[in-house]
């Protein structure tokens, strides 16, 4: 008798099961940004969402790990209330003083899962230097984009010497949680 594949099915490396993966990245990294405290001296509040780019970037890899960051764009775009509160709704983000950091999470999520496929996600040293590798990627879209509102000569004050407690934090929290995210995943 012949079997026939069921039209719908979480099976791992089904579509159905990647698209369940990237939208659960994507609520997660929502959910991580709901973690947040404003600075009074920079427009860019510590969140939790490193944790959840670096986590989903290790855990999906390249691709899907790109497109759980894009879909979590999308979602903000559209108005649902999934980036970090007291900013500017909706596209508004995208001209404002963190849109470099919002591309930065995509291109960071896509380097951390690009060194994670090929075998940096194996040992705690390695997954951290990938995380190391995509923290440095989101930071350099940050302050690049945050130089256009913030003077030079405050902008390292305002957009990175004071997260960094934080992110070093976030980064090993990641590390150490990528084994049971691994096994979610696969």
């Amino acid at each position: 008798m012949k079997r026939t594949k069921a039209p719908f099915s979480l099976v791992p490396d089904t579509a159905a099961w990647k698209a369940a993966l990237v939208i659960g990245g994507s609520l997660l990294i929502g959910l991580a940004a709901q973690v947040a405290f404003p600075l009074p001296w920079s427009p860019v509040p510590v969140t939790g969402q490193t944790l959840a780019i670096l986590l989903v970037g290790a855990s999906l890899g390249s691709r899907l790990g790109l497109l759980s960051v894009g879909a979590y764009l999308i979602e903000g775009a559209i108005g649902l209330p999934v980036f970090a509160p007291g900013g500017a709704p909706g596209l508004a983000r995208f001209t404002g003083p963190t849109a470099g950091y919002l591309v930065g999470f995509a291109l960071a999520a896509f380097a951390v899962g690009w060194l994670a496929e090929r075998g940096w996600d194996r040992r705690l040293r390695t997954a951290v230097l990938a995380m190391l590798a995509g923290e440095a990627v989101l930071y350099l879209c940050g302050l690049l984009w945050l130089a256009r509102f913030v003077p030079g000569d405050r902008l390292l004050g305002a957009g990175l010497l004071p997260f960094l407690p934080g992110e070093l934090f976030k980064l090993a929290l990641a590390a150490l949680l990528l084994p049971a995210a691994r096994r979610i995943v696969r």
